[in-house]
């Protein structure tokens, strides 16, 4: 049972930064704009988030509140996704640029970006930080049988704003007129002109928030998983662009997806918990099993993408005069 907890656990330090970064491509892709730089976000949000965790740390402050540390990571994280997001909107919206080859570059430049500022700072390129983020145990909540152990021991305030964002997004999509009016500018944009809606604005909208939730996946993906950020995410952008299609734009389908994905990047980490998995006869078994998320990406897509339904106007600048 211990092994359980563990693995479930140990999905959940997966499947939160998956189902943020894969909400915030939705986001963009809702309001008509396929955002691929959610790699480069990543980076971005992750490097700028520990990067003041690190200057914070070494200056001693917020070190009776590690958790208010880690909020206000996040939020650092969130604005520079936002900021960088910002070179995508502004290409892809106003300059009407190819979406494909500019989320390309942004990718391709966010690596190189943060290792050279990362040298710049402090000679290195990689930035370490201490561990003090983990709750050990939420009071009263920590005690529920089996949810306890999973959702509220060992776990990371990341974890429920993770849950919130979800929440937040399943209400904005389908119970209010900025979500009505971002889904229209994705699907029908002249339409949504004729009713008055700005859809460059709205296309703006959609993408900054896809570059916060970005950002703040960036510094949600780190934290858990090591104590130090040497530019890389290790491709969970794109892995949150398969969650998003395999969750057909949908904020609950996305959820389940992520918790799909999320369970095998836990296995990859956490197989030698398991007797059976230990003891296959398998040459190389931590590399073998750090393919199976992406292995599993590629089956996934291959049998669904046929029935993936994208926004109709995504990808398509938008033109005001065009019909």
């Amino acid at each position: 049972m211990n092994s359980v907890y563990f693995i479930f656990q140990q999905s959940l330090y997966f499947v939160i930064p998956l189902l943020i970064v894969a909400l915030g491509g939705m986001f963009s892709e809702k309001s008509g704009i396929f955002n691929i730089a959610l790699e480069g976000i990543m980076i971005v949000g992750a490097f700028f988030g520990i990067l003041f965790i690190k200057l914070m740390q070494d200056a001693g402050a917020f070190s009776s509140a590690p958790q208010l540390l880690f909020i206000t990571a996040m939020i650092v994280a969130a604005l520079s996704g936002m900021l960088y997001a910002s070179l995508l909107a502004f290409a892809s919206i106003n300059m009407k640029a190819d979406q494909t080859i500019g989320g390309t570059a942004l990718n391709l430049l966010a690596a190189a970006l943060v290792i050279y500022t990362a040298r710049t700072i402090s000679g290195v390129k990689q930035i370490y930080f201490t561990q003090v983020f983990q709750i050990k145990k939420v009071p009263l909540l920590g005690d529920i049988p089996f949810i306890g152990n999973v959702f509220f021991q060992n776990a990371f305030i990341s974890t429920y704003i993770g849950i919130l964002i979800l929440v937040l997004a399943i209400i904005v999509l389908k119970k209010t007129r900025f979500g009505l009016r971002l889904s229209a500018c994705g699907e029908h944009p002249h339409a949504a002109q004729s009713l008055g809606v700005n859809v460059y604005r709205m296309r703006w909208y959609g993408v900054l928030i896809s570059g916060a939730l970005g950002g703040l996946g960036g510094v949600v993906y780190i934290i858990p998983s090591t104590v130090s950020f040497g530019g890389t995410v290790s491709g969970y952008g794109f892995l949150a662009l398969a969650v998003m299609i395999f969750g057909q734009w949908k904020p609950l389908r996305i959820f389940f997806a992520a918790m799909f994905f999320g369970l095998f990047s836990a296995l990859s980490f956490s197989y030698e918990s398991f007797a059976f998995l230990n003891n296959l006869k398998i040459p190389y078994k931590g590399d073998f099993f750090k393919m199976i998320p992406y292995i599993a990406t590629m089956i996934i897509l291959a049998f669904t993408s046929k029935k993936s339904r994208a926004p109709k106007a995504g990808g398509i600048p938008f033109d005001p005069g065009a019909r």
